[in-house]
């Protein structure tokens, strides 16, 4: 998506929207977890229960400064950065990035009545997955999507310019570029938040020994990493996504446990009185510095992309699953994991305290030896075509400029 950029481009700060929906998207990662620990702790929540508020603000905010920047493109003429926009509907003037955000808060706010008639025909929710949280969880993936992209177009674009422009201010555009690129893995680590909630029944510690977790991961995560990774000009884009997603995860569970919560529904088997945490996320740092390091030494051409995809989906799922099965077990089995660090004392106030694999794998997660290889071998091939996916969606993003 190439296009011409008028020459005031060079002197443009970083607009407000930019930073508004990377705001929205810490609200909405930190409002869908908090509404988890509140169903693990409280219970029944309504329409307007804190959590949800937290989310709306997200919605609302993506949505109100995303749409004021599509209506003053669309009817400021004049404006210099229409040349850069898309047209859409035959009206409206927008970045990408913006149109997303809009979209995703409108699903956002339409799954709010959807989730209090579901709760109230059907009570409190058992799985994450309930059709009205499918429609949340579409809507908060396509603003977070659509942060990803409205910042990713600015740090091409400012990149293009930097290069194109020798009248540039050069330490000042440099510093802006910086902030784009350190903005750009932030909110990737935020969307790769949501993503993992999603499939945390699948990837949670009681499954660190079982070969379906790494199944799921080698589906879902490597062509997320990667095409970060391609698209990102910093030079340990992945490495510094997963540390972003890793503490999205991990500052509510660390805080809210402080904080008084009794359940108001029954029935009550374990009486608790404070917040329970939710999951300690994977430790996707490690395998992010590995497939950095192998971006670094066979990237940008010096590898065809089906065998890079092969080498860097095949090293994931090698490094990721002595990582996790270690340290699943750690978290799951372990006495110096049952803290308030590493979460594994929490649960929910529904759950029975005298069942006996709440710190021990149950059987069903246990695998021969056999039977474990053979599921990592077909990790590795999913992984492998998840990754080539992956460097086909970065190879788009690097070309985003609108």
């Amino acid at each position: 998506m190439q296009t011409a950029f008028p020459s005031s481009f060079s002197r443009t700060k970083i607009p407000a929207y930019i930073y508004a929906v990377v705001f929205s998207s810490l609200c909405i990662v930190w409002g869908l977890l908090w509404d988890i620990m509140w169903h693990m702790s409280i219970g029944r929540d309504g329409l307007f229960a804190p959590p949800h508020l937290l989310m709306y603000v997200g919605a609302v905010v993506a949505g109100a400064f995303s749409g004021f920047k599509i209506l003053q493109l669309t009817f400021a003429k004049m404006n210099a950065e229409r040349a850069s926009s898309v047209r859409f509907w035959g009206v409206f003037y927008g970045s990408l990035g913006a149109m997303y955000c809009v979209w995703g808060a409108l699903t956002m706010l339409t799954s709010a009545p959807f989730d209090e008639w579901w709760h109230n025909t059907y009570g409190l929710d058992v799985q994450i997955l309930t059709p009205p949280h499918t429609v949340l969880l579409i809507g908060m993936m396509t603003v977070q999507f659509g942060a990803m992209i409205g910042v990713l177009a600015l740090q091409n674009r400012f990149s293009n310019t930097l290069t194109s422009s020798p009248s540039t201010d050069v330490q000042s555009h440099e510093r802006q570029g910086k902030r784009l690129k350190i903005m750009f893995t932030i909110a990737a680590g935020l969307l790769l938040s949501i993503l993992f909630t999603m499939l945390a029944e699948k990837m949670g510690p009681w499954t660190s020994h079982h070969s379906s977790a790494y199944i799921t991961m080698g589906i879902a995560l490597p062509f997320y990493l990667l095409a970060v990774g391609r698209a990102s000009s910093l030079r340990y884009p992945i490495t510094i996504t997963a540390a972003a997603y890793m503490l999205a995860m991990l500052i509510p569970s660390w805080i809210l446990p402080f904080f008084p919560a009794t359940p108001r529904l029954g029935p009550v088997l374990n009486p608790v009185t404070h917040y329970q945490a939710f999951l300690f996320p994977l430790l996707l740092v490690i395998p992010g510095f590995v497939l950095d390091k192998l971006l670094h030494r066979f990237g940008n051409g010096k590898l065809n992309d089906w065998l890079l995809a092969a080498l860097t989906g095949t090293v994931f799922i090698l490094v990721i699953t002595p990582v996790q099965w270690y340290f699943g077990g750690f978290l799951h089995t372990s006495p110096y994991a049952q803290n308030g660090f590493f979460l594994s004392n929490s649960m929910s106030y529904s759950n029975d305290p005298t069942w006996p694999y709440h710190h021990t794998f149950h059987p069903h997660w246990l695998q021969s030896t056999p039977e474990f290889l053979k599921g990592i071998g077909i990790a590795i091939l999913c992984a492998i075509l998840s990754a080539r996916v992956g460097l086909l969606w970065g190879n788009w993003m690097k070309r985003v400029q609108r």
